[in-house]
């Protein structure tokens, strides 16, 4: 039973000047042509079984609901769910304005055909609320653009990345009270753009109105010309564009019923939503590849829901996902140091304090392998135990591989040019794709996955008793001569050492330094650290003594021979 009296004539004819003015203008900018035209004589698979008007369906010029636009339809009584996420600022709240009317179809629980301006609901062909599919949003909102929340400058400045909102003049506008609804975004009465859009989404313009990405104008997700191959599956099947940067934020974002709800994105499984693109089919590597089928890998995998883009810096639940290491907004091909990949990343700095950008690429290893907690033991057991990265790289130390700035000691005969005694590396130099550039491969760069152990680039024995050769010692001779390391140029015999008692490289140094909290420079200079599981002490004692330049000597017991002294 309706609440509202009979339909009057002048309805009719207001519907009849409606309809003539609709079909006076351009069909693109009519509402006649699109699927809101819901009256019998509608384009789209939802319409009235005969009720030839077109406006009714939302709007009476007599008996609406109070207030503006003259409003034929009821208000849905529901208690929605609004979007909220770790990130956000804004403060979504039950829809209001135009956005609440929007619901009135478009929640799918109040019956198409249900207006106030007539004696009875308008019958529908096939369908009596809004079919299931993209259009139909529910009463859970929280994976929907959120709506219905005051957009002020307050709210751009302390959230970052938003355009203030004395800018928005052009086709995206906020409602009379300056909040954001569905009509900054859609006019239900032009279809002009698709989705009644109120602009052209190509390149992302509609969204980046109001989201202004740092770095995003560099950034190869903006710029990219790469095209879909054909090979399923389909990177953007909800678009018609072809190429990543024309459909910019929808690779990754979905404005409505967004899987991933906390940020709209395509997936709930965080890297599905980027192998879509990085599994050889868009972009020219496959990442996906190195990530799941190589023996050693970053795990992003083994968790689902765990990484939270508020999350700490130095990541306290251990897991890893693509986003801890890359900023999908701001990366990008080249550059040095960090690598443009890294660009925008957050990072631990070698002081251990926290870096919203970083500028070396350490700094973003030391997210997780500095000072988080839960890290795993060492893969070798050694005299001084230490788990953390950031202190065995500290530059104060007695030794160190040279990743935070040059090493302490000056003389190292073995390297190989252009590597100096005044050189830096990166964390990549040694973990890195074993079929990737740096290994001479053609793969793709960084640490996604290795067929050698800690996700080495190259070949490390660490087993006791192997024989020297040049692939075994792979990634030592990536950077030492090993011509010039077995003729003994550094006083230290390793020809009799290395090739005949074949004792790893790895059973005297500890490849990534030796902490100054732990070690001394008499000690534990030249990465000395030994492998308990191969050397003992020797009448108590286990140490290196460093003696000056190439002098050294040493108290242990090793494959069964007494050291106490040896002398070099």
């Amino acid at each position: 039973m309706k609440r509202m009296r009979p339909v009057r004539a002048s309805v009719r004819a207001l519907a009849a000047i409606a309809l003539a003015a609709a079909s006076a203008v351009a069909p693109a900018a009519s509402i006649v042509g699109t699927k809101h035209n819901l009256s019998v004589s509608g384009p789209g698979p939802i319409r009235a079984l005969s009720e030839t008007r077109i406006c009714v369906f939302c709007h009476a010029p007599h008996n609406a609901t109070p207030g503006t636009p003259l409003w034929n339809r009821p208000f849905p009584g529901h208690t929605y769910i609004p979007y909220s996420s770790s990130t956000t600022r804004a403060s979504p709240g039950q829809p209001t304005g135009a956005s609440l009317m929007c619901l009135g179809c478009h929640d799918g629980t109040i019956a198409l055909g249900d207006v106030l301006n007539g004696t009875s609901t308008i019958a529908m062909s096939g369908v009596t609320t809004m079919p299931p599919g993209d259009s139909r949003l529910g009463t859970d909102l929280s994976d929907d653009h959120p709506v219905s929340f005051p957009y002020t400058s307050g709210l751009a400045s302390t959230r970052g990345e938003l355009a203030d909102p004395a800018t928005l003049v052009g086709p995206v506008r906020l409602d009379a009270s300056g909040q954001m609804q569905c009509t900054a975004c859609h006019d239900p009465h032009d279809d002009s753009f698709g989705k009644f859009l109120v602009m052209a989404n190509q390149a992302s313009a509609l969204c980046q109105t109001c989201h202004l990405l740092d770095h995003w104008t560099t950034s190869s997700h903006r710029l990219s010309s790469a095209t879909w191959n054909g090979v399923p599956p389909d990177p953007w099947p909800r678009t018609t564009l072809t190429t990543v940067a024309a459909n910019a934020c929808e690779s990754c974002h979905r404005p409505h019923t967004a899987p991933g709800a906390d940020w709209l994105l395509n997936s709930s499984i965080e890297e599905d939503n980027c192998y879509p693109c990085h599994n050889g089919n868009v972009a020219s590597l496959d990442i996906e590849h190195e990530l799941v089928a190589k023996p050693y890998v970053h795990p992003v995998a083994a968790s689902t829901g765990t990484h939270d883009a508020a999350e700490p810096t130095s990541v306290q639940a251990r897991h890893v996902e693509c986003v801890d290491c890359h900023d999908p907004h701001a990366t990008r091909a080249g550059g040095a140091n960090p690598p443009g990949a890294l660009l925008g990343a957050r990072g631990i700095t070698i002081a251990g304090t926290e870096t919203a950008a970083v500028t070396a690429e350490h700094e973003v290893c030391f997210r997780c392998h500095a000072d988080s907690p839960g890290k795993p033991a060492p893969p070798t057991i050694r005299q001084l135990v230490q788990t953390n990265t950031r202190l065995e790289f500290a530059t104060a130390n007695p030794s160190f591989h040279p990743v935070a700035g040059p090493g302490v000691n000056p003389n190292v005969p073995t390297l190989i040019a252009p590597w100096t005694t005044s050189s830096t590396m990166g964390c990549g130099d040694c973990h890195n794709n074993n079929a990737g550039p740096g290994a001479g491969g053609t793969g793709p760069a960084g640490p996604h996955g290795s067929t050698y152990p800690s996700l080495l680039e190259r070949r490390y024995a660490t087993a006791d008793r192997t024989s020297e050769s040049a692939s075994n010692y792979a990634l030592c001779y990536k950077c030492h001569s090993r011509t010039i390391l077995l003729r003994d140029a550094s006083g230290f015999p390793h020809d009799q050492h290395v090739r005949d008692l074949r004792s790893p490289c790895n059973v005297c140094h500890d490849p990534h330094g030796v902490s100054a909290t732990q070690g001394n420079p008499i000690n534990n200079s030249k990465l000395i650290n030994f492998d308990l599981a191969v050397v003992s002490p020797s009448a108590g004692r286990l140490r290196f003594e460093s003696r000056g330049t190439n002098r050294g000597r040493c108290y242990l017991v090793c494959h069964g021979k007494n050291h106490d002294p040896y002398d070099y």
